[in-house]
C-alpha cells in the first residue's frame, strides 16, 4: 500500500518522469527526445483542437477515449501540446502508481516477532470463542468488530451473487478455494502488461510467466488483491475464513503490475469497464502516482510535471464521475503515512517511479492524493483490534468518511496478541512460495501465514495490516446494502451510489475523538483528532457496521 518504501533514493540528474534524456551540458544543444505515447486530456468540446495541437507539435493520434475525453498521442514534445488552450493535461502512458498495503513490512511478520507458543495460545483462545462460521472465523476479530458473524449480519444478509463487486488491485487468485466459489471469471479482466525491468534496467516485475507478459484474469502474483477480495467476499464454505458479504460475486479488475505499481490508463480503463458492465461497487486500495500529492500548478514543479499532475487529476476525476454516474459505488483506502491530509506541507516521496527521482517540495491542501481525496469516493481510515485509529492511517476532517478494522500490530488495548492483531484473509500459494513464507512441503515458516486443510483441500491465509485492509470491510458492507435494496439492472442489481453512501454512514457506529484529542501513540508520535462525533478526522461518520446495515430500513 502507501508506505512500502519501494522507491526511496536520491534525486538524479535525469528527468525520467516525462521521458527526458540526460541533461545536456551547458551551451550544448539538447538531443531530440524519442517519440512516446502520451495521454492528452482536452477540455469539453476540445477534441478537434487538441488533435490539431498534437499534429502541429509533430505528434500522431494513436487512439482516443471520448467517454473520458482524452487522446493517445505519439509525440516527442508534450509541453508544446500542453501549451494549447484546449488541453488540460498531458501525461506519459506508463506505470505511475503503487498499492497501499502494510505500513512497514507489507504485512509479512517474521516468526520470531511473536513467540510461537504465545501466538498459538492467542489464536487458540479466539478460535475457541467462535460461534459457527468457518474454521478460521475465530481469528477474525475484524468481522466480530463490525458484526459480520453468524449471530450478526450473516443471519440477515450475506449479499447476493447478483451483486458485482470489483476489486481494482494487483489481481485476484480466482482458483483459491476460499475465492473460487464467488469468483466471476466471465467478467474479470486484466488491464495491465507486466514489466520485467524498469526504465533503468532494474528488476521490476521479474520474468514474464505468460505470453506477452499479460497474466490471465485469475492470477495474483503479489497477494494484495487476493487478500482484499477475501475480506470482501470469501464464502462460508467450511474452509478458512468468511468475508463481510460471503454471497457476492467477485470481479477481478486488475490494474496493478506484479510489483504493485499502477498505470494511470489501466486504472481509468478498469473504472470505465466496471461502469459499462454493471459492477455495483469497487474497492480501490491503491493510489495513482508517481505523485503522492497531485498539484495542478505547483511553482516548485517543472512545466512537464505540472502537465502530468493535471492529467492525473483530470483523468481520475472523469473516470470516477463516469463510474458513479453508471451506478458504481467507489470505496478507497485513505493512505498509510499517518498524515493529516488537510494539513500536509511537504512531499518528499514524489515522483516515486522509476527509482531515485524523488524530490522535496512544498505542497498545500489543493494538492490531492487520488483516488482517496476525489469527490464521489468513500475514503476509509483504519482501526486496530482495540478500536483506536491505527498510527499509520492517514486522517483529516475533510478526507475521512468512515473507519473500519485494518489491523494494528502495536494496538495493546486488547487481549489479542502480536500478528493476530492484523487482518487474516486468503493468500495465493504461489506468492507464499515465491516469498519463502512456506517450505517445500507447504508448511508455513512464519506466524503471518496460516494453512487450513479440510477434506483433502488446503488453502493459505496471511495476516496483513493497512488501510488497504480497512477499505474492503466497507466495500463488503456496501455490497450488503446493495444486495438488500438494489433493483434489477445491468449486470444484476443497481443502486444509486448516493443512496448506498447515505445508508453506509447512517448505519455506521458513531465514534468520537479520543480524550484528549491529541492522541499520543506508544512510539511517542502524536496526532490530533478534530471534529464532532458525527464526523471527525479519525473515524469520519463512524465505524462501518455490517450488522446494522443488514437490518436497517432503506
Amino acid at each position: 500500500m502507501y508506505a512500502r518504501g519501494r522507491l526511496a533514493g536520491a534525486i538524479m540528474s535525469i528527468t525520467l518522469l516525462g521521458g527526458l534524456g540526460a541533461a545536456a551540458p551547458p551551451g550544448a544543444a539538447a538531443a531530440p527526445e524519442p517519440a512516446q505515447n502520451y495521454l492528452v486530456f482536452y477540455k469539453d468540446g476540445g477534441s478537434a483542437a487538441a488533435q490539431r495541437a498534437a499534429e502541429a507539435a509533430g505528434g500522431t493520434v494513436q487512439g482516443r477515449d471520448d467517454k473520458l475525453g482524452y487522446l493517445i498521442v505519439r509525440a516527442s514534445d508534450p509541453e508544446r501540446i500542453g501549451a494549447d488552450p484546449s488541453v488540460i493535461g498531458v501525461t506519459l502512458d506508463r506505470p505511475i502508481g503503487k498499492i497501499a498495503d502494510a505500513p512497514a513490512t507489507s504485512g509479512v511478520r517474521p516468526a520470531e516477532h511473536v513467540g510461537a507458543a504465545e501466538h498459538a495460545r492467542s489464536a487458540a483462545k479466539h478460535v475457541r470463542s467462535a460461534q459457527g462460521g468457518d474454521p478460521l472465523s475465530g481469528r477474525q476479530w475484524d468481522m466480530k468488530m463490525i458484526g459480520a458473524t453468524p449471530a450478526g449480519s450473516y443471519a440477515k444478509a450475506r449479499g447476493s451473487h447478483k451483486v458485482l463487486v470489483g476489486v481494482i488491485d494487483t489481481g485476484v487468485d480466482g482458483r483459491h478455494p476460499d475465492i473460487a466459489p464467488n469468483f466471476n471469471r466471465a467478467l474479470s479482466r486484466n488491464f495491465v502488461v507486466d514489466q520485467p525491468t524498469d526504465d533503468n534496467g532494474k528488476a521490476l516485475d521479474g520474468p514474464c510467466e505468460h505470453k506477452g507478459c499479460k497474466d490471465p484474469a485469475d492470477v495474483d502474483d503479489d497477494g494484495h488483491g487476493t487478500h482484499v477480495a477475501s475480506t470482501i467476499g470469501s464464502p462460508i464454505n467450511g474452509i478458512g475464513v468468511s468475508g463481510v458479504a460471503p454471497d457476492v460475486s467477485l470481479v477481478n479488475l486488475r490494474a496493478g503490475t506484479d510489483s504493485g505499481f499502477f498505470f494511470l490508463k489501466p486504472t481509468m480503463d478498469a473504472l470505465e469497464y466496471a461502469a459499462d458492465v454493471g459492477v455495483d461497487v469497487v474497492n480501490m486500495s491503491f493510489y495513482v502516482d508517481p505523485w503522492t500529492f497531485n498539484c495542478a500548478s505547483n511553482p516548485s514543479d517543472t512545466t512537464r510535471e505540472q502537465l502530468e499532475q493535471r492529467a492525473i487529476l483530470e483523468g481520475m476525476r472523469r473516470a470516477v464521475k463516469y463510474a458513479r454516474a453508471h451506478g458504481v459505488t467507489l470505496v478507497s483506502a485513505i493512505g498509510n503515512e499517518g498524515l493529516d491530509l488537510g494539513k500536509v506541507k511537504t512531499d518528499s516521496s514524489s515522483p516515486d517511479f522509476p527509482k531515485g527521482v524523488e524530490k522535496k517540495r512544498s505542497v498545500d491542501n489543493t494538492c490531492l492524493n487520488v483516488p482517496a481525496e476525489l469527490d464521489g469516493v468513500i475514503s476509509v481510515s483504519s482501526v486496530g483490534p482495540g478500536g483506536r485509529k491505527a498510527s499509520y492511517s492517514d486522517y483529516g476532517v475533510e478526507q475521512t468518511d468512515i473507519a473500519a478494522p485494518g489491523g494494528d500490530m502495536f494496538d495493546e488495548g486488547t487481549d489479542i496478541k502480536g500478528t493476530s492483531r492484523e487482518i487474516l484473509a486468503a493468500a495465493p500459494e504461489n506468492v507464499m512460495r515465491a516469498k519463502g513464507l512456506i517450505d517445500a512441503a507447504g508448511k508455513p515458516k512464519t506466524s503471518s501465514v496460516i494453512r487450513d486443510c479440510h477434506h483433502g483441500t488446503c488453502a493459505y491465509y496471511q495476516y496483513m495490516e493497512g488501510t488497504s485492509m480497512a477499505a474492503p470491510h466497507v466495500t463488503g458492507v456496501a455490497a450488503l446494502i446493495i444486495g438488500r435494496f438494489g433493483k434489477p439492472g445491468k449486470g444484476g442489481l443497481q443502486m444509486d451510489p448516493a443512496q448506498v453512501e447515505r445508508l453506509l454512514y447512517a448505519t455506521a457506529t458513531p465514534k468520537g475523538c479520543p480524550a484528549p484529542r491529541t492522541y499520543r501513540y506508544g512510539t511517542g508520535e502524536s496526532q490530533v483528532c478534530e471534529g464532532p462525533t458525527a464526523k471527525n478526522g479519525f473515524f469520519g461518520h463512524g465505524l462501518a457496521d455490517a450488522a446494522r446495515a443488514a437490518t436497517a430500513a432503506p
